[in-house]
């Protein structure tokens, strides 16, 4: 190691007690035991309630990601709407509201109220007394019908087709050309619109 110039002299401390200094992992297996036995217990007390709140099924965002399926943080209000689930009635469900989030697309809208009617079909409501039920809630034996806690899976973000033969339409077809056509048409769709009204305007001013 060169000393060069007018600079402080270096002062490397090599011979430290590092072992004193070094961060141990030693309880590892033990903590993961512990999360596991405190899951069990809160799942225990949790009594037939899911073990999660229902999520909406979003994609992902940007175009690398938009081909994934994942969960999202709330249902929107126009969801709960078409589903026929109040918003104050869904967080007593366990299924978690987003005022904020908009609906962008038909299909993922249907996709999600498809997700709520399925998820309040499979739902039992106890009571909170069994002499007093509300309206909604399991009387007779349902009460005595088996409970799961399995959530609902995420659907599969692909349209799976049966193999089939390509037609002569969609071997003529050029995609490229179609892209170009159309971008072109809504580009210029302003200034046809503008000649066409200057030209209607024209002919009613000759007919007077």
């Amino acid at each position: 190691m060169g000393f060069a110039h007018n600079n402080v002299l270096h002062k490397n401390h090599f011979r430290k007690d590092w072992q004193r200094r070094v961060r141990t992992w030693f309880d590892q297996p033990g903590r993961k035991q512990r999360r596991r036995t405190a899951r069990r217990s809160k799942a225990s007390l949790l009594g037939a309630r899911p073990l999660k709140h229902l999520r909406p099924a979003v994609r992902g965002q940007t175009i690398r990601y938009s081909s994934k399926i994942r969960e999202g943080r709330g249902f929107t209000l126009t969801e709960l709407k078409a589903a026929g689930v109040g918003r104050k009635k869904a967080l007593g469900l366990g299924i978690v509201v987003d005022h904020r989030r908009r609906n962008l697309s038909e299909e993922g809208r249907d996709l999600n109220v498809a997700r709520l009617k399925e998820y309040v079909e499979r739902l039992l409501v106890f009571p909170r007394k069994a002499s007093k039920p509300k309206k909604g809630d399991c009387t007779g034996d349902d009460l005595k019908a088996e409970t799961t806690r399995t959530q609902l899976v995420l659907p599969d973000p692909y349209v799976h087709e049966k193999p089939r033969k390509i037609t002569d339409e969609e071997r003529n077809f050029k995609a490229y050309r179609a892209l170009r056509d159309g971008r072109a048409q809504a580009r210029h769709e302003g200034k046809r619109k503008a000649r066409q009204a200057k030209k209607d305007e024209e002919e009613a001013n000759k007919k007077k």
